[in-house]
């Protein structure tokens, strides 16, 4: 175990500054970051870990990496692997985080089955959403459930929002069930009422990776639009009604987004995923995490966002 650790240490070099791709590991293919700042001061990115030219996203295991100032980073290594999930062995898509209670948590969609791309009529993929925790922000987690929050609908990309009079609200992408969010009991380990549709104003885009977060009193839901581009809505409640306020960042080629939204040192911050050439892979365009600063204007309209190669080692952005 501390030969497996130190490996994993070794993987990112401590004085690389956070350009992008951010300096996880060269070696590593991240996305899907989802982060969190925890008592220990330290921002934590939770990832899922794309296999060397994987077919339909086949992949096995859940990443963590942190910072203590947004330059230097560590890999603390896998979070979570589907060898310890009993009702998943396929899909360890992207996860998101929790503190509460004492506990950190793992909110992780796993599944089964085979997607068959040609005869879609025959897929057996199925997924769903589960739950573990840990007595350390950069675990090892373990499943606390033993199976899926739930079946149906079939679901991904959790999103796990505790608001600030202790509600817990996961949002999800669900097949043919977008747009719902559910309410968890106190120790996020069960649902707590039905599932609630949200009024989104009268536009309900294709979606995944909802971001739900929280700032001057405003409520974000943030997401990918039609699987690309980054868009949001705004409430004043955490279950809407939401008001649609248009793409903050636009769509780089033809390739999915991911993203998370996080106040850290005074600064607001975008993480997201890129589709970039990786040195020494066969595989052509891989994915990578990369972050940006996030600004908004007096209204609290978040600005756009555009790409760039300095990330988070340019000036930082307005508060």
């Amino acid at each position: 175990m501390r030969l497996k650790l130190l490996n994993w240490l070794w993987l990112v070099s401590g004085a690389a500054l956070a350009g992008n791709p951010l300096p996880l590991g060269e070696q590593l293919r991240v996305a899907d970051p989802s982060a969190h700042v925890w008592p220990d001061g330290r921002l934590y990115l939770y990832t899922s870990h794309d296999l060397e030219c994987q077919q339909d996203f086949y992949m096995q295991d859940w990443l963590v990496f942190s910072t203590p100032d947004l330059q230097q980073w560590t890999a603390h290594g896998p979070a979570l692997d589907l060898k310890a999930v009993s009702w998943a062995d396929n899909y360890a898509w992207a996860p998101d985080a929790a503190y509460k209670n004492g506990k950190y948590y793992l909110v992780f969609p796993a599944g089964t089955g085979v997607k068959n791309r040609s005869q879609p009529e025959k897929s057996t993929k199925w997924m769903g959403i589960g739950v573990a925790v840990s007595d350390n922000p950069a675990g090892p987690f373990k499943d606390a459930i033993g199976a899926p929050l739930w079946r149906t609908p079939y679901a991904n990309d959790p999103s796990l929002f505790i608001d600030e009079d202790g509600r817990n609200w996961l949002y999800f992408h669900g097949r043919d069930f977008d747009y719902y969010v559910v309410e968890l009991a106190d120790d996020l380990l069960s649902t707590k009422g039905g599932f609630i549709k949200m009024d989104m104003g009268g536009y309900e885009p294709k979606m995944e990776g909802p971001w739900v977060f929280k700032r001057n009193g405003l409520y974000y839901f943030t997401m990918p639009e039609n699987n690309r581009s980054l868009a949001y809505y705004t409430a004043t409640s955490p279950t809407g009604p939401w008001t649609y306020r248009g793409i903050f960042m636009q769509q780089e080629g033809e390739h999915n987004n991911h993203h998370s939204i996080v106040q850290y040192q005074g600064q607001w911050l975008l993480f997201y995923h890129r589709w970039l050439d990786s040195p020494g892979s066969a595989c052509g365009k891989q994915r990578q995490v990369a972050a940006e600063y996030l600004q908004f204007d007096p209204q609290g309209l978040i600005l756009p966002v555009t790409r760039t190669a300095q990330g988070l080692k340019g000036l930082a952005a307005q508060k």
